[in-house]
């Protein structure tokens, strides 16, 4: 038998089940912070995994879960602020029409009230790290805040969300370790472009509105070479994740951990088709499993 849909459920939904039998403002401000889409965060958890799993300490779960805890708070809370922003965009885009904020139907007051309440929760996070991770963490802030606006002033938005999504990289390693900045470096850049990969990816669903109503992407700045731009962004992620690798251990036998990452995002941009409705946002979930697979890297290298 097949379930209700609320038409106030969202398009792109993973969770449209649950998300419908929740009262009508529980089911808005679980929408509003995207718990019925959890890929976003896994794809801010996944780099705190790679940064704690790189630096040799072993599993670290508990750190782990606390990093999670953060990552799906601090997530519902950067959406919930993107979208007070973006009100007024996200009333003329189709696929984002139908957002609590953007339809009204919770008022901005009792958004920002939300938003309180998830940056509480990952404040309960911020003070289980350690003085230097503490710094690193609330240096994000800014990156955040102005997010938002990026997509007004640049046809690069991705490029600063790469910035911003990539951060618990630098969180988790700073927790545990303070040396090797160059390799730091070297996979957070190599992190940031993947973002602007998949975040291409992602935008494709909403090129032909963002054009309308004047919001810039770097798939509308792509235009047809959509698929070779994702190609470089991913061909430079993995270069960089190697010369990051190498500066932690010059071994070559180490890069190898790399292999099943490099093939699936090749699988990616080979089967992207940007015609097809459903197949970009099919690609851009997978990414939840790339991060799991450089996450398997980062512990064999760093562990290993």
């Amino acid at each position: 038998m097949s379930e209700t849909v609320s038409p106030d459920v969202v398009p792109d939904s993973e969770h449209h089940g649950l998300v419908a039998r929740l009262p009508q403002v529980p089911r808005d401000l679980a929408q509003l912070a995207r718990f019925d889409r959890p890929i976003g965060w896994w794809l801010l958890f996944w780099p705190c995994v790679w940064g704690v799993w790189l630096t040799g300490a072993g599993w670290q779960l508990a750190l782990l879960a606390w990093l999670l805890l953060g990552s799906i708070a601090m997530r519902g809370a950067g959406c919930v602020y993107n979208d007070i922003v973006d009100a007024e965009l996200d009333r003329k885009v189709a696929r984002t029409a139908s957002r609590p904020v953007a339809s009204g139907r919770i008022p901005k007051k009792l958004a920002w009230g939300w938003l309180l309440v998830l940056c509480l929760i990952g404040l309960l996070v911020l003070l289980q790290l350690r003085p230097l991770a503490q710094g690193v963490a609330l240096s994000s802030l800014a990156l955040v805040a102005a997010y938002p606006f990026m997509k007004r002033i640049t046809w690069w938005p991705q490029a600063w969300l790469g910035m911003v999504f990539t951060w618990g990289l630098l969180v988790g390693w700073t927790q545990l370790r303070a040396d090797n900045w160059d390799m730091l470096a070297a996979m957070y850049a190599g992190a940031a472009l993947w973002v602007i990969g998949y975040d291409t990816i992602y935008a494709l669903q909403d090129r032909e509105d963002d054009a309308l109503v004047g919001i810039r992407s770097s798939a509308l700045r792509l235009g047809g070479h959509v698929k070779g731009g994702v190609a470089l962004f991913y061909t430079g992620a993995v270069a960089l994740w190697a010369l990051a690798f190498w500066l932690y251990r010059a071994d070559w036998v180490a890069l190898l951990g790399l292999i099943p990452a490099a093939g699936h995002l090749a699988w990616q941009v080979a089967t992207l088709d940007a015609d097809d409705p459903a197949n970009p946002l099919e690609r851009f979930r997978s990414n939840r499993w790339a991060g799991a697979l450089v996450a398997a890297a980062c512990f064999v290298v760093g562990n290993a």
